[in-house]
């Protein structure tokens, strides 16, 4: 996992924590709202309302725009710090999408590669959230994919070297998220998002995801 820089857990951070409403209320989780402009305690009701302004911005609505890169076209390019996916198309444009990116501590760089593509995935949480928190208990064998799964209607698994990174671009059941530095690692784009760049992106297409350490450590 020599290409991929972690922050301060392991990669395995992403799938234990893939849905908020299941992280345990006794830890205390910040997130960035980018309407705001600083990092705010986790709460789902005060957060899905405060953050709808951001959600809603124009600016992450998908579009095409100019994108000068010598990346090939099909690459994937993730900015971490302004919230945006891009994928590179021919004569220097690319396809832009808002996203929901790491939170503090969870947020990583590098260059990966979609080693699986998934329609409606499956969400199993591991043993480690499952002790954590009884809420997950019952999904132990797998939450069936659906408008309920926190991965959303489609998910694009990220490998290194032929091996699961446990990190995904993916969608969500909570679009109000998208701008605000809220997940455990995995990069989250509304569900007509994901579905529209799934059908774009094919099995070993280049993702590089670039952060900026500090923009992503609470002050």
């Amino acid at each position: 996992m020599a290409a991929i820089m972690k922050k301060t857990l392991s990669l395995a951070a992403c799938v234990m924590a893939a849905s908020m409403v299941l992280v345990s209320a006794a830890t205390p989780i910040q997130i960035y709202d980018t309407s705001a402009k600083k990092w705010i305690e986790y709460d789902p009701g005060r957060v899905k309302s405060g953050a709808h302004s951001a959600a809603t911005d124009p600016r992450f609505r998908r579009q095409v725009v100019d994108f000068r890169t010598a990346e090939p076209p099909g690459t994937i390019i993730i900015d971490s710090d302004s919230k945006f996916l891009y994928l590179v198309l021919d004569d220097f444009k690319a396809i832009r999408y808002g996203v929901g990116v790491g939170r503090e501590g969870f947020g990583w760089s590098g260059v990966v590669e979609v080693g699986r593509r998934a329609e409606w995935p499956v969400w199993t949480p591991p043993a480690e959230m499952i002790a954590r928190d009884p809420k997950a208990a019952k999904f132990a064998d797998g939450m069936p994919g659906g408008p309920d799964n926190p991965l959303g209607a489609r998910a694009l698994y990220l490998y290194e070297g032929g091996r699961d990174t446990i990190y995904r671009i993916h969608g969500t059941n909570e679009p109000w998220s998208i701008g605000l530095n809220i997940s455990s690692g995995c990069i989250r784009l509304r569900n007509e998002d994901i579905e529209d760049l799934y059908e774009r992106v094919e099995l070993g297409a280049k993702v590089i995801v670039i952060m900026q350490g500090p923009a992503l450590i609470s002050s």
